[in-house]
């Protein structure tokens, strides 16, 4: 045996006798070594068993918190519901006119809780004990619903005899209303297969919506109030906004002003839908109308939604059952989109300084109206599969916690936000392009003031002047319902605030011929006609969002698009008619 191989049985290699020890091979570094890792495995020990010992009693304790924890839930419950109770009796005692909000709320919230806990625990019983009443009820059911809507009509027709005497003029926008149903209904697709529940309850329902919100003071108040405080509640948008932009930019850039509030309103609405406020909201609302109108489950919590959310998230709550929705259905859940707002959306048109109370208003009256016109429209034709609504789950979203929904809700408006000011961007320069264009046709035989505004106020000044508003200023308005229709809301809604503005800052009526702004009244009818998604550019938006959502139905949605598009537009113009009452009393009364 060589030196050499000698020396690599010992566990050093040498070259040459004069090699560099490789400690990857020396024995004594390994047997040393693993002494280390085995006092290292017997100290993880001890401590792991002097951790144990010490955590014992805090295992118990959440063991016993768990095994009971409904009681513990109940006294955290009664605590904060005793402070609440002193709260609120606090606020009252002090100053009950300031505590008003705080009552309202307080009632709505006890009745609706009193009304589920009934509901669970004795609404099996509540339905037995009227059992008699209720097949008494359905076997006079003919005769009922005759003496009900002859005892409406009479009413109807006293209210209209009464009122219109000392004002004449209100019998030009109730016309209006008459008008608008009979179009929709000369071009029903199924005229004789119309069911008229749905159509008489859904236009009673808004009739009465804004009987509450004309006639009586509670609602007048009640809806001014909450205008003021979605204006107010809309204002801390401010200071995000001036924080990233300043408040140089935030004050006079409609970009920097406008557009941050539907980011803050989009996370808005994730936060309360991730606490199921607005699930639980919707369902009630649908409710209501489903009972009332007959409409089928689906349909009626899709439009339900539109009060709140958009024409594409809406349908949304109800995306599991889109497919097996019938061509009627599927025409109501467009109609809804068409004829409503988003939250997000009210809140910019509420910072062109736009009337809160009549957005909000006009937002909750379109909901029973739309499913009234689109069933006039498109009558139910085939058997629905969704008539009751014990197998119909709304959706929720995915979020873990509050802070990923308020995130989520933000990450979500980028689009909308350019989208937004996409649109804008486009149709202004497009308006412009046209007028100038026709204005340069026009000018050809000797009538270069052709605009597309002066054409519209031509072609849809009837239309106007059927909603109410003055002769004179019907032009005017003709020419924003024209730009709605065939632009977008964007740019009807900022040039209306141009003309709010011109009033309040107190320019002549008229310059150079020129209509510089309107009466308060055709402010408000306008805003009500105005209100909703029913214009040329939102068809695409319809198709590519449901179509996304439903694959299996773009043949049917991209046939009935144009349709609910029309159908939307009257639902608006049959709310700007019953805003007329309104302020037909509100004058009569100053």
């Amino acid at each position: 045996m060589t030196e050499q191989n000698s020396v690599q049985l010992k566990g050093v290699t040498r070259a040459n006798g004069n090699g560099i020890d490789n400690p990857a091979f020396d024995f004594e570094d390994i047997e040393e070594s693993g002494s280390n890792k085995l006092e290292t495995k017997r100290r993880k020990v001890r401590l792991g068993g002097y951790l144990s010992k010490v955590s014992r009693p805090i295992n118990a304790t959440e063991d016993y918190i768990k095994a009971h924890s409904v009681i513990f839930k109940s006294i955290v419950l009664g605590i904060l519901g005793v402070g609440y109770v002193a709260y609120f009796i606090a606020a009252c005692v002090l100053d009950f006119q300031r505590a008003t909000a705080l009552v309202v709320l307080t009632v709505l919230a006890v009745f609706a809780k009193s009304y589920e806990l009934i509901k669970k625990y004795k609404g099996d019983r509540i339905a037995e004990c009227c059992t008699p009443l209720n097949t008494c009820f359905k076997s006079n059911l003919r005769w009922l619903k005759w003496v009900f809507l002859l005892v409406v009509v009479v009413l109807l027709v006293c209210w209209l005899a009464l009122d219109t005497s000392k004002r004449p003029e209100q019998l030009i926008s109730f016309g209006g209303v008459c008008m608008f149903i009979l179009l929709i209904f000369l071009f029903s697709v199924h005229r004789a297969e119309v069911m008229w529940r749905p159509v008489f309850w859904g236009l009673g329902l808004q009739f009465c919506i804004g009987l509450f919100v004309i006639r009586t003071q509670p609602g007048f108040i009640a809806f001014e109030w909450l205008g003021k405080q979605v204006q107010t509640f809309l204002n801390y948008t401010i200071a995000g906004s001036s924080f990233v932009f300043g408040p140089e930019l935030t004050a006079k850039v409609f970009a920097f002003q406008a557009l941050p509030i539907v980011v803050f309103f989009s996370s808005v609405m994730s936060i309360l839908y991730f606490l199921g406020v607005m699930q639980w909201l919707i369902l009630k609302i649908s409710w209501v109308m489903q009972i009332t109108m007959g409409t089928s489950a689906t349909e009626t919590l899709s439009v339900a939604g539109n009060i709140f959310v958009g024409q594409t998230e809406a349908p949304l709550l109800i995306r599991p059952y889109l497919q097996d929705m019938t061509k009627s259905e599927i025409h109501a859940v467009m109609v809804g989109g068409f004829a409503t707002i988003a939250g997000s959306v009210m809140g910019a048109f509420i910072s062109f300084g736009i009337d809160p109370s009549s957005l909000i208003s006009a937002s909750v009256m379109a909901a029973p109206c739309a499913l009234a016109l689109s069933k006039l429209s498109y009558p139910e034709t085939e058997e629905s599969a969704f008539t009751s609504e014990k197998n119909i789950k709304v959706a929720c979203g995915d979020e873990q916690n509050i802070l990923e929904a308020a995130s989520n809700g933000a990450s979500a408006s980028i689009g909308l936000v350019a989208n937004i000011a996409a649109n804008l961007i486009a149709f202004l320069a497009i308006l412009e392009f046209i007028n100038n264009a026709l204005s340069w046709f026009g000018g050809m035989v000797g009538f270069p003031e052709i605009t597309f505004e002066l054409l519209c106020s031509y072609v849809f000044m009837p239309v106007a002047f059927m909603m109410g508003i003055p002769y004179d200023e019907s032009f005017t308005v003709a020419e924003l319902i024209g730009t709605k229709l065939f632009l977008n809301e964007f740019v009807a809604y900022e040039k209306l605030a141009t003309l709010k503005i011109n009033r309040l800052n107190g320019l002549d009526e008229l310059i150079g011929g020129e209509r510089q702004w309107i009466s308060v009244r055709s402010e408000i009818i306008t805003t009500y006609a105005l209100c909703g998604f029913a214009n040329m550019s939102s068809l695409g938006i319809v198709i590519g969002g449901l179509a996304s959502i439903c694959p299996s139905r773009k043949g049917d949605i991209s046939s009935l698009v144009l349709r609910a598009m029309i159908t939307g537009t009257c639902v608006s113009l049959v709310n700007s008619c019953i805003a007329d009452f309104r302020l037909q009393c509100r004058r009569h009364k100053h």
